[in-house]
């Protein structure tokens, strides 16, 4: 039978809520009261909450969905992102299909008149190698040099790359690399040199390229057919043969640790720039190779004592082989390699350079002269032998024998002679010294003394202003000066008034050479040239040259000959008198020391000087007949 129910007192509200609060903190609802279906007392019952069946999930169980959610969310947006990243690094990556066979600047091989080359211009490629065929410590150093891990890497050296990144990320720049030789192939085959994240990325990707497409000897035979090793060689084998001479394949252990040592810095270990770091660096290839276990300390210790470079000073024969190359370009086909056969004397060549080295940094230093330019040629044929365009080729090469164009002051003034000779004036003639007034122009002397009457060729001998203005005008004027000088090979524009008799016009120091061997090649006005013969597709083709042409009568030119022996022998030039030795010339000195000139004869050839400061600051006293006499006596003396 049903149990009477018991009335149950009402509970008052705040204790009602007290008791709402407690349930709230411990989890409970705090709005919902605990019913029983039957009514029964709370004691020993399970509750049942009304509210529990519309509550939301609990917050532990909705966590992880929502974290999954966010992730695949965050992935697909991340995937996106990187691959319009890789698309962007991707947009202008050459096709490396194509850049396999990559074109590379014409080679210009230039040789001395022996035959010996003595420069190279252009790309220098050699014969493709295969590792079969150079001596195995070429590929040893190479790999033992650059890339220690390279035979089992994934093209990629993460521990390298991580090393580097550290290093790039602290100076905020790309400071180091960590790139393997497949890095190093990729970079040389297809991308600048340019330091840039960019650029960086670029070649990991192709390095990924490179590595599936060819095996470990094939990237390796890649790097050594196509890296640069400096002085214009690109691949092992071309280098061999700049450096030495030889093939790679007969080169020996030290010259492969010279050349593997090359591709870190090709201009700072160049034996040919600086042969003690070249050496140096060699013997750290060496040390590589016997930490690497492929060489004994006792072998590499034979190696670093065998290593021998010439101590010969290089020539600085730039400026001729640019001039040369300049004058044949018409000759040669675009994009073909080819060769020359050049006029050049690699002796005087080299007496030259050190003849004006010498006198630069020596007198020239105390008397303010930081510039020279020297010009040896022939008299009968006009072929240059020589020639020096500045103190140091490597500093500035702009050519100063024949692109400067300066005043040559009196050494101007055989021509105002030569056209007084033709007007009937002999060198045993008189000629006054004294002053003369020209308009508002009062030529003076440097010694501002007058001798009276002289003869003409006294007063060549010792190049006197006045003289050279009256003789001048006996000739016809400054219109037939310049026409002699013109007719003997100056192409320049000369000043229409009485001061070129002085050298007032500015001229160039070749030209001013090849007209003075008119005076002694009988007449004869010769063309300065430096090309002998072109090599292009295996046939060599003589160079064909202009003929001496008969400019002024033998007489003339005899009498011209005499007159300037007497300004070495007893005027300005006394200087470049040599015992035993027939010399003749004519010094020239201009306002304030600006320039100073000496072109002489001895021995067959022209030697022409020019010293000066390309800022056309004056010098200390610097004249004709002081340091270009020095150059000049200097050459001289190696003359056979």
């Amino acid at each position: 039978m049903p149990r009477p129910s018991r009335p149950v007192a009402p509970v008052p509200a705040a204790d009602r809520r007290a008791a709402g609060g407690r349930r709230g903190r411990r989890g409970g609802s705090d709005s919902a009261e605990a019913v029983f279906d039957d009514g029964a007392p709370a004691a020993g019952r399970i509750p049942r909450n009304r509210a529990s069946a519309h509550a939301p999930s609990a917050p532990g169980r909705r966590r992880p969905w929502r974290l999954i959610r966010l992730a695949v969310i965050a992935a697909i947006w991340g995937g996106l992102a990187a691959v319009l990243l890789l698309l962007w690094f991707a947009r202008d990556l050459p096709r490396p299909a194509d850049a396999l066979a990559p074109s590379r600047r014409p080679s210009l091989v230039l040789r001395d008149a022996a035959g010996r080359v003595f420069a190279r211009l252009g790309d220098v490629a050699g014969t493709p190698v295969r590792l079969a065929d150079l001596p195995p410590f070429v590929a040893q150093a190479a790999v033992d040099t650059e890339d220690r891990r390279f035979w089992t890497e994934p093209g990629i050296d993460p521990i390298g790359i991580l090393r580097a990144a550290m290093v790039d990320l602290i100076h905020w720049r790309i400071v180091q690399g960590g790139s393997t030789l497949t890095q190093q192939a990729a970079k040389t085959l297809f991308l600048s040199d340019a330091r840039t994240w960019r650029r960086k990325a670029q070649e990991l990707l192709l390095t990924v390229w490179l590595d599936h497409h060819f095996s470990k000897r094939q990237i390796l035979e890649i790097w050594l057919n196509r890296v640069y090793f400096g002085s214009g060689a690109w691949g092992i084998d071309a280098a061999a043969r700049v450096y030495f001479g030889i093939p790679a394949s007969r080169l020996s252990l030290w010259q492969a640790a010279v050349l593997d040592g090359l591709p870190r810095a090709p201009s700072r270990f160049n034996p040919r720039a600086d042969p003690d770091a070249a050496a140096a660096r060699a013997r750290q290839v060496l040390a590589a190779m016997v930490r690497a276990g492929d060489l004994t300390t006792q072998g590499a210790q034979a190696a670093a004592a065998a290593i021998a470079f010439p101590r010969t000073p290089p020539m600085q024969a730039g400026w001729f082989a640019d001039w040369v190359a300049g004058a044949a370009e018409p000759l040669l086909a675009p994009g073909q390699d080819a060769g020359l056969r050049t006029t050049l004397d690699p002796a005087l060549q080299h007496a030259a350079e050190a003849a004006l080295d010498g006198v630069l940094n020596g007198p020239g230093v105390a008397r303010g002269a930081s510039e020279g330019a020297v010009v040896v040629l022939d008299a009968a044929t006009g072929a240059v032998q020589a020639l020096v365009g500045g103190r140091d080729y490597r500093d500035s090469s702009y050519d100063r024998a024949t692109e400067a164009r300066r005043p040559p002051g009196s050494s101007f003034k055989p021509f105002v002679w030569l056209a007084a000779l033709e007007r009937g004036v002999r060198p045993d003639d008189r000629v006054l010294d004294a002053p003369i007034r020209l308009g508002a122009w009062h030529p003076r002397d440097y010694e501002r003394r007058y001798l009276g009457e002289i003869s003409v060729r006294r007063a060549l001998a010792l190049s006197i202003n006045t003289a050279s203005v009256r003789l001048l005008l006996r000739a016809g004027g400054p219109r037939v000066v310049a026409a002699v000088a013109h007719r003997l090979g100056i192409t320049d524009r000369l000043p229409d008034n009485a001061s070129i008799a002085l050298g007032t016009a500015n001229v160039g120091l070749l030209e001013m050479a090849a007209a003075y061997a008119t005076f002694f090649n009988s007449g004869l006005r010769v063309t300065p040239f430096g090309l002998l013969a072109v090599r292009a597709g295996g046939t060599l083709t003589p160079v064909a040259h202009p003929p001496p042409v008969p400019v002024i009568a033998p007489a003339l030119a005899a009498m011209m000959a005499g007159m300037l022996r007497a300004v070495v022998a007893e005027g300005t030039g006394a200087g470049a008198a040599i015992p035993g030795r027939v010399v003749a010339g004519k010094t020239g000195t201009t306002q304030d020391y600006r320039d100073a000139w000496f072109v002489g004869a001895v021995g067959g050839r022209i030697i022409g000087v020019w010293i000066g400061n390309d800022d056309d600051q004056p010098m200390r006293g610097v004249t004709g007949g002081s340091l270009p006499v020095m150059v000049f006596r200097r050459i001289a003396l190696t003359l056979r």
